[in-house]
């Protein structure tokens, strides 16, 4: 262990000698959370929303009806009562969810004006306020018919409540994305050409035929990237909490935990990408082109994934950001502990293996 040890703080002096490294690891975080703490829009097609319907009654089921026919909205069966569409919300199951009062159509019929309840996960403030004004445009449609057919005018207004973010800032939104894009591009870029630069000095042959075993070189390699990038996860929230007022709802343990995991993840990536590579420029061209655009375009960051055809949407599960902007969102905007984000965690970790088992065998077969 003492020797593992003198090869981290070996790599902590060549991280702090490199003024373009520091650059890259300090001063791109900061950067990006100001640029990207600002909304933008995104169409939304077959989100996934909740109906509870307790008037069961004509004019609730034509509603639901035109709403289950619109490519906007995929209505989930399974969420009936108030308990599963909480439970639902939180799970990031659905997008919003209306709930028709017991006497919607007495209401609508005699009294000629009836409330829906809408509720959406104002948690990505710009899918919420488009889905609010879709359902909205839908009901007005409807009661534009009705008024057609009687002599008074009938009125359906909608009750619009915003979970999770009520003032639909944009910044609780590209928070995640940014840790996850950080994390991804800092990892990823710094670990692949560390080793690389080895490579192309001829060091990495000198290390790796000392008795220092092979493996505990590349490891000590990802050490100092691995804190570091806790570093930036703890600069960004604090940024995000003292800075665009974003607060953590959820455990900070179990965040930073779950951002170590993805950190790891990363690192593995950037040592099978180092082991594949024989120069810097090839290692960072396949950083930034093979985790850059997969991380913007599959992890739900900017463009929903439930817009994408269903082959692009089997692509983004391969993708670790998908799952760790996923467990991000949960923990910071939503409040969730554990037990909401258990699946995205076993996938990550099955990615995680998978990746090192497959960067171990290469690194073996280059051994040889």
């Amino acid at each position: 262990m003492k020797q593992f040890a003198t090869f981290v703080k070996k790599e902590f002096f060549h991280v702090l000698r490199d003024r373009r490294t520091l650059l890259i690891l300090i001063g791109m975080p900061i950067a990006q959370i100001l640029i990207f703490g600002f909304a933008l829009t995104n169409e939304v097609k077959n989100a996934r929303i909740a109906v509870i319907d307790q008037a069961k009654d004509r004019d609730s089921q034509h509603l639901i009806n035109r709403i289950a026919a619109s490519s906007y909205f995929e209505i989930q069966e399974d969420v009936l009562d108030r308990d599963r569409m909480e439970t639902a919300f939180r799970a990031g199951g659905i997008k919003l969810a209306l709930i028709f009062p017991a006497n919607f159509g007495n209401d609508l019929a005699h009294q000629n004006h009836a409330q829906v309840q809408v509720i959406a996960d104002a948690s990505d403030p710009n899918s919420a306020t488009t889905l609010t004004n879709y359902v909205s445009s839908i009901i007005r449609d409807y009661q534009m018919e009705l008024n057609e057919q009687v002599a008074l005018p009938h009125q359906i207004t909608p009750q619009i409540r915003m979970l999770y973010n009520p003032q639909l800032k944009g910044a609780p939104n590209f928070v995640p994305g940014v840790i996850a894009l950080v994390l991804m591009l800092v990892s990823v870029m710094m670990t692949a050409i560390s080793i690389v630069r080895e490579k192309e000095t001829g060091t990495m042959e000198v290390l790796l035929v000392s008795p220092f075993k092979p493996v505990w070189v590349i490891l000590s390699k990802a050490v100092p990237y691995l804190l570091l990038s806790l570093v930036n996860v703890l600069s960004i929230v604090l940024m995000s909490v003292f800075v665009l007022q974003i607060p953590v709802e959820g455990s900070w343990l179990l965040l930073f935990a779950e951002s170590a995991l993805f950190i790891v993840t990363c690192l593995t990536l950037g040592i099978f990408i180092s082991i594949k590579t024989k120069t810097q420029q090839v290692a960072m061209l396949v950083s930034l082109m093979g985790m850059l655009l997969p991380t913007v375009m599959f992890s739900g960051f900017m463009f929903p994934i439930e817009n994408m055809p269903v082959f692009l949407q089997w692509i983004s599960n391969i993708v670790p950001a998908k799952w760790f902007y996923s467990i991000v969102k949960s923990i910071m905007i939503k409040g969730v502990g554990m037990e909401g984000v258990w699946k995205e965690t076993l996938i990550l970790c099955g990615i995680t293996v998978f990746l090192f088992v497959v960067s171990l065998k290469s690194f073996k077969i280059r051994l040889e």
